[in-house]
Parts: C-alpha cells; structure tokens; sequence
C-alpha cells in the first residue's frame, strides 16, 4: 500500500456511503492520531485500538444526525506524488474555518488552529468538513 492515510479515509468515506455504524481500520500510529483528531474535533463517536497480534486495527464509530453523517466529506491533500507543505502564516482553512485540516508538525499531528497557536508550519494531510 503506497498511502495508508488515503485508504483510511477511503474507508471512511465508504462506510458514510453505506451507512455503517463501525468501520475497521488497520492500525498505525499516524492513523491514530488522525482518528483522535477526529474524536476530538467531533466527526466521530469513539475510536477503539483493538490489539490482534502484530499491529491491531482501529475501530471507528461514525456519528450520524437525522440519518445524515456528520462527515461531509474527506479530502486527502498532501499525496505520496505531490506534497504538500503549508508555513504558519498560509495555513489552509475549509469552509472559512467549519471544516478541519490535519496538519503533520514536527511537534506531532494536529489540526491547522492548534498549529497556528503552536506558531508551526507542516505537511497539510487532508481535510474534512
């Protein structure tokens, strides 16, 4: 697999569109903390590490509204091809600042507004609204 960051938000994406409550993830420690990231931002309701054996898998809930996702959409920005790096000063924002950018530091992966509180530039990973 050349871009595990892609495929998991591949799945998420494609669990939304069939509406499933979980969605299995393999588990790394980049995917991780994307998936805190999305705890914490609220586009999910929980994310379990479930360990099985060598590496594990990351469970996702999905949180739904009325029948609708909460998740709009993903969108991977910095791609294996063509990276994508971002200074403090021109850090990206979706839908005027309602979306979210995940952003890779070099003080960890964090979204674009504790990056600009963090006064850090990075890899911008993808975004969702």
């Amino acid at each position: 697999m050349t871009d595990p960051i892609a495929d998991m938000l591949t799945r998420i994406r494609n669990a939304i569109t069939a509406n499933k409550e979980t969605v299995e993830i393999p588990a790394s420690n980049v995917k991780k903390a994307i998936a805190d990231i999305l705890l914490e931002e609220g586009y999910v309701s929980d994310v379990k590490v479930v360990e099985n054996g060598f590496n594990g898998n990351i469970v996702v809930t999905l949180k739904y509204v009325d029948k609708q996702s909460v998740i709009s959409g993903l969108e991977r920005v910095s791609k294996p091809g063509l990276r994508a790096y971002a200074g403090v000063e021109n850090m990206p924002k979706v839908l005027g600042g309602l979306g979210t950018v995940i952003v890779s530091t070099n003080k960890g992966i964090m979204t674009e507004k504790k990056a600009k509180k963090a006064n850090v530039g990075g890899e911008v990973l993808c975004r969702i609204w």
